[in-house]
């Protein structure tokens, strides 16, 4: 497949996603680019997202290698979903959700998460940031670069990876992460889009965090007026 590369539209720790042109069609879709030295994580997430087709995940392309800049670069093709991310969506309510908006956004989540789990694979770092939002208002899950594949347990003994402010107990003192953990991750996610942040905004620091959410025995409040 040919295509351009326009302007960029994220960015991460490890890759750039820019908005692409196919040639000769002019269908637009995502590339998430990272030099192919550096491309571990995303060759994992492009086997796993290879192997799903699912309205609540976003959907892969393709997948292919360039020359940039004199350096070989890795790119990881997806479809483009206009909306931003959920987090977006909720600064631009003015930092709160209203309840239908989170029970509609939260059962697409859910389900998402769900056809993961059912394919053996725990997210590990769900929140708004890698939650897209569709031109007709759907949830898309994106970002598996912290997804690993899990045993019939439903939780791996691997290294820890995600979001402190997202993590399960479990998670945060360094035991298992898996299925368990991705169902609190979108339990924190809709406190955040009932609040406008994380569960824990008080805690800036990482490894303040991680000792909090593991060992102080402290749950997040959910906001009484969510039923």
């Amino acid at each position: 497949m040919e295509w351009t590369r326009g302007h960029t539209i994220g960015r991460g720790s490890t890759a750039t996603v820019s908005l692409a042109t196919a040639i000769p069609s002019g269908n637009l879709f995502a590339v998430k680019s990272t030099e192919l030295s550096h491309s571990m994580f995303l060759q994992r997430e492009q086997l796993f997202l290879s192997n799903l087709s699912y309205p609540y995940i976003v959907k892969y392309i393709g997948f292919d290698i360039t020359n940039e800049n004199g350096k070989p670069t890795y790119n990881l093709c997806m479809e483009y979903v206009p909306g931003g991310t959920l987090y977006n969506a909720i600064q631009m309510h003015g930092g709160r959700l209203g309840e239908p908006m989170i029970r509609s956004f939260t059962n697409q989540i859910l389900q998402g998460v769900h056809h993961l789990h059912v394919n053996g694979l725990a997210h590990c770092d769900i929140k708004s940031q890698n939650v897209l939002i569709g031109e007709h208002g759907g949830a898309k899950i994106a970002d598996l670069g912290c997804a690993k594949l899990v045993g019939n347990g439903g939780s791996a003994r691997s290294a820890i990876s995600g979001t402190p402010a997202f993590m399960a107990p479990e998670v945060a003192r360094g035991e298992l992460q898996g299925f368990e953990a991705d169902i609190w991750a979108v339990g924190c996610t809709v406190i955040e889009m009932a609040i406008g942040t994380n569960p824990w905004p008080e805690i800036s620091d990482p490894v303040s965090a991680l000792y909090r959410i593991g060992f102080s025995g402290e749950m997040p409040e959910i906001p009484i007026w969510l039923s």
